[in-house]
C-alpha cells in the first residue's frame, strides 16, 4: 500500500543524545533527572509530526553487546564494559540508568510499541523490521552502521542526527554517493576496512575512507577485493594480508540481522494513549509538561 510508512527509532541511540544534550535541571516531581525521558517524547514528537508515518516503533537493545559478536570479535564494544554486581554491564551514567525504567513506562502508556529481542541489539530489530516492511521506511539514528539498510528501490532511508535532531540529515544512495562515494549495499564492507573505535572495530591498517571506497567501486565488494589482491598495490596487499582473520568474522559483527524472530506486535501509530490515566499519572510524577503534550498532539494529528 502506497500510504504506508515506517518509523523506527534507535531508542538508546536518542536517548543518550537527550541526556548529554538537556540540562539535569529537568527533574521529576520529587527532583530525579528527567531529561532522557522528556528528550525523548521531544524527539519522537518531532520526526512523527514531520514524517507523517502510519506504523512506529521503539527499537530496543535486549543485549547490548549480543556474545555471539563478542565470539566472533572479542574487541567489540570491549571499551564500554563496566562490571556490575559480578558481570559485565554498559557503562552508563547513573543518572541515565535510573530513567531507562521511565521511559519504557512511558511508551507503553503512550501506546508506543517497544521492540527488542533476546541475544539481539536494536540495530538487529530495526534491519528486521525495515526489511521486512511493506512501504517506505525512515529510520531515525545516530549510529552510521546502520547506513547498510539505506535502499533507495526499497524505500529505506536513514534520518541521521549526528548532527543533532533538528539538524538531522536524510541520508539515500545518493547521500552516501556524495559522502563517501559508495552505496547502502556497500556500507558493511566499507565500514569493516575503515573500522570503528566507537565500537570496537580495528579495521585494517593503511586502508581508509578514501582507498575503501576506491576499491569497492572497482572490485565490487570484499570477496571481489581480495580475489583480486594481486593486482593491488604492495601496499594493500600487505594490508590485506595482516588482517585477512579479522575480515570474515567482521562482516558478520558489523552486518545487521535482517531476519530476527520477533514478537507479533501491532506497529499501527496509535492516536491516543493507550491508557491515559497511567499516561497523565506518568507526566505528572516526572513533570513532563509541554514534552508529554507535544508528543500527544502529535500523535493526534
Amino acid at each position: 500500500m502506497d500510504d504506508r510508512r515506517l518509523l523506527l527509532l534507535d531508542t538508546a541511540s536518542l536517548y543518550f543524545r537527550a541526556f548529554f544534550g538537556l540540562p539535569d535541571s529537568l527533574t521529576s516531581a520529587s527532583g530525579q533527572p528527567v531529561n532522557a525521558v522528556r528528550g525523548l517524547l521531544d524527539f519522537i514528537a518531532r520526526f512523527v509530526a514531520d514524517y507523517s508515518p502510519t506504523h512506529l516503533a521503539c527499537c530496543w537493545d535486549d543485549d547490548w553487546r549480543p556474545a555471539w559478536r563478542v565470539g566472533l570479535l572479542p574487541s567489540y564494544k570491549a571499551h564500554r564494559v563496566a562490571i556490575a554486581d559480578g558481570g559485565e554491564a554498559e557503562e552508563v551514567p547513573d543518572a541515565l540508568n535510573a530513567q531507562v525504567p521511565w521511559i519504557r513506562a512511558v511508551l507503553d502508556a503512550a501506546g508506543i510499541p517497544v521492540v527488542g529481542a533476546p541475544g539481539y541489539e536494536a540495530d538487529d530489530v530495526i534491519g528486521t523490521l525495515a526489511t521486512g516492511f511493506d512501504g517506505p521506511v525512515d529510520v531515525v539514528t545516530g549510529d552510521r552502521d546502520l547506513f547498510q539498510l539505506v535502499d533507495d528501490a526499497a524505500g529505506v532511508r536513514v534520518l541521521y542526527v549526528a548532527r543533532g535532531v533538528a539538524k538531522h540529515e536524510r541520508v539515500n544512495d545518493a547521500w552516501l554517493a556524495a559522502k563517501y562515494g559508495i552505496t547502502g549495499a556497500s556500507y558493511v564492507d566499507f565500514a569493516v576496512m575503515r573500522g570503528d573505535p566507537s565500537d570496537g572495530l580495528p579495521g585494517v591498517k593503511g586502508i581508509g575512507e578514501k582507498t575503501a571506497a576506491s576499491l569497492l567501486a572497482r572490485y565490487g565488494d570484499l570477496d571481489g577485493i581480495v580475489a583480486h589482491a594481486s593486482a593491488l598495490t604492495p601496499a594493500v596487499q600487505r594490508s590485506l594480508t595482516a588482517a585477512i582473520d579479522y575480515l570474515g568474522p567482521a562482516r558478520e559483527v558489523v552486518a545487521v540481522a535482517r531476519d530476527v524472530s520477533l514478537p507479533e506486535v501491532d506497529l499501527s501509530l496509535p492516536r491516543a494513549p493507550r491508557d491515559p490515566e497511567a499516561f497523565a499519572s506518568l507526566a505528572s510524577e516526572l513533570n513532563l509538561g509541554g514534552s508529554a503534550e507535544r508528543l500527544l498532539a502529535a500523535l493526534a494529528r
